[in-house]
């Protein structure tokens, strides 16, 4: 075939055939997420349902990579391509050697319901760690380039089939996401829970997960705002449509939208639901009402179009030897290469907060006292979705064991569990401390605490958090330390922002581990001890504590994010320290007065004046200076670049400032490029305040004008 377009057309010519000889029940039973075999077809059974958020689930061996949240901090979007084909090709690996087939075939599928994309709008949400964070844009961006990592770049067969999800106002409760209605607005709908979304689809991603809940007032599965006006008229998603699991039948038995699962399948299937999801294939409804001509049996030849169209896009109807994706070995899996990505992605996810320049750890603390609940757990190196698992992880005690220089002593004692106070004191574990020189004290979350409903078994609200402050028996562990005089380096777990605000105040160091994969613990060594150079920014806001936090049922974003939250912030979005120290010297706009649908170019010079070759990411914030929009954001990410600088020396950036970065959401939902002043930031984090008494470099600022 010579290109693209020729390859669909040759595949859509015989999905045609296929369906021309299919019956009606053949047709319905490929319309499941667990596709039964048609033998005198030559169609093989189909198991839609792969995880691999942050490496292969339920899979056995594989590299686990850190979680999504994590690896949005990283600024990296190549980075995050090369972890998405890491992925694939384990799992095509695996798919097609002999040693990995079970009794009815490969025990490892090709499509796999990833990434999650739903917007961090409440850091109490337990799924929180595998999203991309609270900005649309970053979202969008890094999701993307996992989304083409994952699907491969052959010019006809994907290497994987992607999934973004959850489609599309969703980020709890997690005990009532299949009872919730989402009551959006069209404003905060088109400007921050779509955004992303689109991002996907214009990236190409071969499938779309419509969700549990309502949004206002219909279940998302048959949504025909969403699912048929949105994504296939106005977007023209040409991939499939499957709805989350249980979510057709949650349609009638919580939401009592339907009566009946017949209505509900009449419903999906008329809004563009290709898949269903549940434990039974409700989709068997469909038969019956084909018979009784409620919908035409061309509906249903439709989705099955697309369905079978993503199974020929990944070569499972076509002879091996055509797919160069068959040939790869086993020997992929867990490879000297991944597990290196695995690192380097550990290392440029871990945030530095604070620094009163006692890391890197100096030579001259001979004994260091690790302690804390979580330094030699290894649940919080894998975060949630982490049923595949690896031989070896490496947890932050084993780092700092390996990281640190030959002659150090390195004592251990936990000194608090992690869910529930100590039954005894903690004398012994605090002596340890005070007979140290230095004091590693890790804490935070686990996911047992927190994570998604069923899977998280130590959450009273069955995976959300009921506080973002560290539980109490933590924290006056914390305080025990403090009270004895010795330097603190304070690590921090868990998948979503932690209130530590008492503690920033009298420790000496602070980073944000999150949930940093298997290699993570190798990584936070080496970033303590200054093997490597921290580059890791926040892709999400710290609040100082729950009070800074709006109603958890509420999904307006009025009071949520950097965008619109007025409240200081403990940390804010984007910012994070580095070894080294960067200025931000010069920058100069190609035009300060331009027309509507003019683009600007921007040259910033930046120097590192720092002791340490590092990396910068360079922020660019974008502000409307006055606009008729009701609560406009405060701030929006419109660009970012991840620079290497060498110590001493100076780079020119460039960066193009489009009509489309200018423009914003009105209340109808609607994208409008007002005329006016414009107030462009660029920087190493959010042009705040805050930001500058935390110690991040102070922001350029540039304003240009646009007329009509």
């Amino acid at each position: 075939m010579q290109n693209k377009k020729s390859f669909l057309d040759y595949c859509n010519k015989r999905i045609e055939r296929l369906i021309s000889q299919m019956t009606l029940k053949e047709k319905v039973s490929q319309l499941w997420s667990n596709s039964c075999a048609i033998k005198r077809l030559k169609i093989p059974p189909m198991i839609w349902g792969g995880e691999c958020l942050h490496g292969l689930v339920h899979t056995g061996i594989a590299t686990q990579f850190p979680m999504p949240l994590n690896l949005a901090s990283t600024f990296d979007p190549l980075l995050i391509k090369k972890i998405g084909d890491a992925i694939a090709t384990e799992a095509r690996a695996k798919h097609h050697s002999p040693e990995w087939q079970g009794k009815n075939g490969p025990i490892v599928g090709l499509n796999f319901w990833s990434p999650n994309i739903n917007i961090l709008r409440d850091p109490r949400w337990g799924r929180s760690q595998e999203t991309w964070g609270e900005d649309p844009f970053l979202t969008g961006l890094m999701a993307s380039y996992f989304v083409k990592g994952l699907q491969g770049d052959h010019p006809f067969y994907l290497k994987v089939a992607a999934c973004a999800k959850h489609f599309a106002v969703h980020s709890g409760p997690e005990r009532l996401r299949t009872k919730f209605d989402a009551k959006v607005s069209k404003k905060d709908l088109w400007e921050t829970y779509l955004p992303a979304f689109k991002t996907l689809v214009d990236a190409k991603v071969e499938s779309v997960m419509a969700t549990y809940n309502r949004v206002n007032g219909e279940p998302c599965p048959t949504n025909v705002t969403l699912l048929k006006d949105i994504l296939r008229k106005q977007w023209n998603f040409e991939g499939h449509v499957v709805a989350d699991g249980g979510a057709l039948s949650a349609a009638y038995m919580h939401h009592k939208r339907f009566k009946t699962p017949l209505q509900t399948a009449v419903a999906a299937i008329k809004a563009g639901c290709d898949l269903s999801n549940d434990g039974y294939n409700i989709y068997e409804n469909l038969i019956e009402a084909v018979q009784k001509k409620i919908i035409p049996e061309e509906l249903i030849n439709e989705s099955l179009k697309r369905v079978l169209l993503t199974r020929f896009k990944l070569g499972i109807f076509d002879p091996p030897k055509k797919n160069p994706y068959t040939k790869i070995p086993s020997s992929v899996i867990r490879c000297k290469k991944h597990l290196s990505l695995a690192k380097k992605a550990a290392v440029e996810s871990i945030v530095l907060l604070k620094n009163n320049g006692i890391l890197p750890i100096s030579p001259k603390f001979k004994i260091i006292g690790v302690t804390g609940p979580v330094a030699a757990d290894a649940e919080i190196l894998l975060g949630n979705y982490y049923r595949g698992v690896s031989p070896h992880l490496y947890t932050i005690l084993e780092g700092i064991v390996s990281a640190a220089p030959k002659g150090t002593v390195i004592k251990y004692l936990p000194g608090s569990y992690s869910a529930f106070p100590n039954l005894y004191p903690s004398g012994w574990h605090i002596g340890m401390i005070e007979r140290s020189e230095l004091a590693i004290v890790v804490v935070g979350f686990t996911p047992l605490m927190e994570g998604e409903q069923g899977e998280c078994i130590g959450s009273k609200l069955g995976g959300d958090r009921e506080s973002i402050n560290l539980p109490d028996h933590q924290a006056e562990f914390i305080r025990e330390l403090k009270n004895k005089g010795k330097p603190i380096i304070l690590l921090v777990s868990g998948g979503s922002p932690v209130a530590i605000g008492e503690f920033h105040k009298f420790v000496d160091a602070v980073l944000w581990l999150g949930y940093p994969g298997e290699q993570g613990g190798l990584a936070a060594g080496e970033i303590l001890f200054g093997k490597s150079i921290l580059s890791g920014r926040l892709p999400v806001t710290f609040p100082f504590s729950d009070k800074d936090l709006p109603d958890f049922s509420s999904y307006s974003m009025k009071g949520r994010t950097y965008r619109f939250m007025k409240k200081e912030p403990l940390y804010p979005f984007g910012f994070g320290l580095s070894y080294s120290k960067f200025l931000y010297i010069d920058a100069n706009l190609s035009k300060k007065i331009i027309r509507k649908g003019e683009s600007i170019k921007v040259e910033v010079t930046l120097k590192n004046i720092g002791r340490y070759d590092a990396f910068e990411v360079v922020q660019l914030y974008i502000k409307d200076e006055k606009t008729s929009v009701k609560n406009p954001p405060l701030f929006s990410l419109k660009s970012f670049k991840r620079v290497k600088i060498k110590k001493g020396k100076s780079k020119k950036i460039f960066f193009k400032i489009t009509p489309e970065m200018m423009s914003i959401i009105n209340e109808s939902g609607k994208l409008v490029l007002e005329p006016g002043w414009f107030t462009l930031f660029i920087g190493g984090s959010l042009p705040s305040k805050r930001s500058e008494e935390l110690g991040a470099s102070k922001p350029l600022k540039l304003r240009f004008c646009v007329k009509e």
